[in-house]
């Protein structure tokens, strides 16, 4: 199942769109070794061709697929703690209206308890949707969501980000109502001082608004007010953290980005990238957020791109930044990963093991839904419909929030607590024994076998982040903090990585050289790599290599099931 919203978007604007796409991949210092290190899937990066969301940097291309991405996000047939939804029947009547606050709360408590693919979503989940359906429900759930859910939940600013994206979009109205209701400014910024919750809440209302709307909608929220009100909530932390994420969003849009440059936010943001390597787990967030707006949006004259002076003369192995989408966030040093989208994003490693024993270790930074372990070459993940690492037979991975091991999309419990920020992580694989072993803090679980009857070879470390996740790997280029007791190998130890091969560009530095580059008419849409030589049957699509074809279940152009792939010899010259 690798077909994703990015192959269907890709294949339906043609090749122009890929270029874009391509654009989020490492580079290298030649306009050509840019495009030959994205495109490649040989070497010891270990890029196999994995398809991902096609990255819309032209602003009313980015808004437009947000936009739209509202409506088909309907139909997705997995989320880490997203279930199918189900809408009445013609004749089911309406649920009775319950108290919204009471339904918002029952559906923070059960979200963790949402680990099998085939759960009917909850009650209450299916009731707030169906309330959103009118403006004035649509503003009930919203004012809800600001005024109940708790600060010290991990998983509370991914439950509004869950229930507002599943929403459906607000009308012109509505959204004009909402800026009424809530009257920001930074005068109201400074109200409630005491009370950060109901700020933390309203910035990450903010922010996924500002991802799901489009265009003059989007420029229409970020009103004086609201600007000033984001701006006046860099005070407390968390609130600060997610002030941050909703300016981001608003950028997608070129004229919101504008206004917020001119704001001078990068002067506050150079103070605060300053905690990116702070001790308190909350502060390193903020300070990663403030780099990679530095490095990446809101530029500062002057200011030397992190990449230009981070130190990776001892890392030989890094996370693969070729194969992920742009939703991604992977730090310059390419040890640390973080997701502030709606999606469920993956990463791997660039080393990729076939025997032996070996391990690395994660340091959790924050405490919500990840599934960390390991992938194989086989492994297929798709960041809108919900599918990481342990959802196929591929890979394996531990889920320390919800306290589950996962494989092929099953789950089971660990006896493990529920992790926290700081905690490490070790992931062992004996590829001798065929058994994996989990630790936390030092602490094993028994040994996992499962993936051993599907693959036995090509494993990487890799990793899935639910929305606003972040953490840090080790894969030995310093000491571990619990290492296990028997003789392992380490990624940084037998990996090598050219010097070009390290440097992650900022997005608007890949664009620029993948500009310089040109992409010849008949090669495969997807990879842009090499020729497009087979058609998909029954339904006779075509433009895409071999390679590529096989990795499809479903045609990309009419999502028409796929039962053989014809190379045509005729069309090769």
């Amino acid at each position: 199942m690798i077909v994703t919203a990015w192959i269907t978007f890709c294949a339906c604007r043609g090749l122009a769109k890929v270029l874009l796409y391509l654009s989020f991949s490492n580079s290298v210092p030649t306009a050509w070794e840019t495009f030959a290190s994205v495109v490649s899937s040989t070497g010891t990066m270990g890029n196999s061709c994995v398809c991902r969301e096609d990255s819309d940097l032209e602003d009313h291309q980015h808004g437009s697929s947000r936009a739209t991405r509202g409506q088909a996000r309907r139909s997705r047939p997995r989320d880490p703690v997203r279930p199918p939804r189900r809408g009445r029947g013609p004749h089911e009547p309406r649920r009775k209206k319950q108290n919204v606050d009471s339904l918002v709360l029952d559906t923070l408590a059960v979200i963790r308890t949402l680990v099998d693919n085939d759960q009917e979503p909850p009650y209450s989940m299916i009731t707030l949707h169906e309330m959103a359906e009118t403006d004035d429900g649509w503003l009930e759930v919203v004012q809800s969501l600001i005024r109940v859910i708790p600060l010290d939940d991990p998983l509370g600013p991914a439950v509004i980000t869950l229930l507002l994206d599943e929403c459906p979009l607000p009308t012109k109205d509505a959204l004009q109502k909402l800026s009424d209701m809530l009257s920001l400014s930074s005068a109201a910024a400074r109200q409630d001082a005491l009370n950060p919750a109901k700020h933390r809440n309203t910035t990450a209302v903010l922010g996924c608004l500002a991802e799901k709307l489009a265009g003059p909608a989007s420029i229409g929220l970020l009103s004086p007010g609201t600007l000033d009100y984001l701006l006046e909530s860099l005070a407390h932390p968390t609130v600060m953290l997610f002030a941050l994420i909703a300016l981001e969003k608003f950028s997608q849009t070129s004229e919101n980005k504008l206004t917020v440059s001119e704001s001078c936010i990068s002067n506050r943001l150079a103070v605060l990238e300053l905690w990116a390597e702070h001790s308190d787990y909350l502060k390193r967030q903020v300070g990663f957020c403030s780099q990679w707006s530095l490095d990446n949006l809101f530029l500062k004259e002057g200011r030397q791109f992190t990449y230009e002076k981070v130190n990776l003369a001892n890392i030989n192995a890094m996370l693969n930044s070729n194969d992920v989408s742009e939703y991604l966030k992977i730090s310059p040093t390419g040890l640390e990963a973080r997701c502030d989208a709606s999606s469920f994003e993956s990463v791997r490693c660039t080393f990729c093991v076939d025997s032996g024993v070996w391990y690395y270790e994660v340091t959790v930074i924050t405490s919500g839904v990840m599934q960390i372990g390991w992938a194989t070459k086989d492994s297929k993940f798709l960041n809108h419909e919900g599918y990481g690492i342990g959802d196929d037979e591929y890979s394996c991975a531990y889920d320390g929030c919800r306290q589950l091991i996962w494989y092929n999309a099953r789950s089971k419990p660990h006896a493990h607590p529920c992790w926290k920020e700081g905690d490490a992580i070790g992931f062992l694989l004996d590829l001798s024994k065929k058994q994996m072993i989990f630790y936390l803090n030092g602490h094993q679980l028994p040994p996992e076998k499962q993936v051993f009857s599907s693959a036995t070879s090509g494993f990487f470390a890799a990793a899935s982040f639910m929305s606003y996740q972040q953490c840090e790997f080790n894969f030995g280029s310093k000491p571990f903090r619990h290492p296990p007791s028997v003789k392992f190998s380490t990624f940084n130890d037998f990996a090598s990585l050219q010097p070009s091969e390290k440097i992650i560009l900022p997005r608007h530095r890949r664009l620029a050289l993948l500009k310089q580059v040109s992409i010849r008419d008949n090669c495969c849409t997807l990879c842009c790599d090499v020729m497009a030589d087979t058609e998909l049957r029954p339904c006779g699509h075509g433009g895409m290599c071999m390679e590529c074809a096989l990795q499809l279940e479903t045609c990309p152009l009419c999502r028409q099931d796929i039962q053989t792939r014809v190379r045509l010899i005729a069309h090769v010259s």
